[in-house]
């Protein structure tokens, strides 16, 4: 049974930091990208970064770049994000897809085979 938990979200002042982390289990990580998404309230959902399975290419939406990075350690992908900011609040969900055309199609469509349940980060003073 394919199983993606996320875990790391959580309350945060601006300018702090979290790790959100991405266990997976069912599948060979390997073989599978893995992105990482948010939803804010009353916004589309938004593709924040993504790392390929083989290579580990990886990609980053423009309002994260610098500040956000992705990696993979066997079977968990973390998403380390620093100097957050009131605008990066919302339900952080990862994803995995077997077949993708890049990595940047990757984070920049929402059809992905599994999904994760979501991880709330609220970044607040």
């Amino acid at each position: 049974q394919v199983q993606l938990v996320e875990s790391g979200g959580g309350l945060v002042q601006p300018g702090g930091s979290l790790r959100l982390s991405c266990a997976t289990s069912g599948f060979n990580l390997d073989d599978f990208a893995i992105g990482w998404f948010r939803r804010a309230p009353g916004k589309e959902r938004e593709g924040v970064s993504c790392i390929s399975g083989s290579d580990n290419n990886t990609y980053y939406a423009d309002t994260v770049k610098g500040r956000f990075t992705i990696s993979r350690d066997k079977n968990t992908v973390y998403l380390q994000m620093n100097y957050l900011k009131p605008e990066d609040t919302a339900v952080y969900y990862c994803a995995a897809d077997l077949f993708y055309p890049s990595i940047q199609h990757m984070c920049i469509t929402s059809d992905k085979d599994y999904w994760g349940q979501g991880t709330q980060v609220t970044v607040s003073s």
